[in-house]
């Protein structure tokens, strides 16, 4: 635990600090954290020596805690407290803001849900391709319009959906893309620094494998390591029935998501692109 300088905004900082833990520490009962009850108390909640000792951490230093004192806990003390107040995922957010700490990034497990919400905002945007990606790029749902202009969604499995795999093993999908070497690096580079994160989880593990298996430019381009933070720009296509079409793509985050994305492709003013997609719309 370091010490850092006195500053009006860190001071500020502390003493909202010193009120969240006291709050979440008053809030929650012996019977919650397994304790027992003991004799009367004059206050709500655990006791501070009681919280202390569940973090693994003094007694007098999480006092010093809650009393706003100069003291900056590290990263690790902060997530034994979260657990230890048994806070959700936005209060520990909301811990680690307060300390002037980075939170961990949390990794989403389990099945991902597109909701009606967002399947609602893909049938909205009827004349600009759109589909949601997962944490793994799997393309989750997407809208009619991104259906007719890249289609093989409705019968493919997940791997099939998979954005990586249809870059690099799906040769319909690959004669599509204009500048197909530019877009596979980049969003190779993209993806590499996407999946940082879940390093080691078997989906992911399984994914890379088979494409290393399937394409050779994967097995060429993937140890070396290269990242690229998201990227917009312009994406054109060559439509087996349309021609030469261009878009505008976007990556927008899904509040309350983290690793799902909106991806959404706007036709611009060149090839005669709106005419086309209207044409192949109808």
């Amino acid at each position: 635990m370091d010490q850092i300088s006195t500053d009006p905004k860190l001071e500020a900082r502390r003493r909202e600090l010193a009120a969240f833990l006291r709050s979440r520490r008053e809030r929650l009962t012996p019977a919650a954290a397994n304790l027992p009850e003991g004799f009367r108390r004059r206050t709500p909640g655990l006791r501070r020596e009681e919280l202390a000792m569940l973090a693994g951490v003094g007694t007098t230093w999480y006092t010093w805690l809650e009393q706003g004192r100069d003291v900056r806990p590290s990263p690790q003390v902060l997530s034994a407290l979260a657990d230890a107040l048994q806070l959700d995922p936005a209060e520990r957010q909301h811990l680690f803001v307060l300390a002037g700490r980075p939170a961990p990034e949390a990794r989403s497990v389990g099945p991902e849900i597109v909701g009606e919400p967002l399947q609602h905002i893909l049938r909205t945007l009827s004349h600009q391709p759109a589909y949601v990606l997962g944490r793994r790029w799997d393309v989750l749902a997407w809208n009619t319009a991104a259906a007719k202009l890249f289609g093989g969604y409705d019968n493919a499995d997940p791997d099939q959906r998979n954005t990586m795999y249809r870059l690099f093993a799906d040769a319909a999908h690959r004669k599509l893309l204009v500048d197909w070497d530019h877009v596979a690096r980049a969003s190779l580079a993209m993806f590499r620094a996407d999946s940082a994160r879940f390093a080691g989880d078997p989906d992911f593990e399984r994914l890379i494998a088979l494409l290393k298996e399937t394409s050779q430019e994967f097995r060429e381009w993937w140890p070396r390591h290269e990242v690229l933070r998201p990227l917009s720009g312009l994406k054109r296509i060559d439509h087996p029935l349309k021609g030469r079409m261009s878009f505008e793509h976007t990556g927008l985050t899904i509040m309350g998501e983290p690793d799902m994305k909106l991806i959404v492709y706007t036709p611009v003013d060149v090839d005669e692109t709106e005419r086309k997609l209207a044409e192949l719309l109808a």
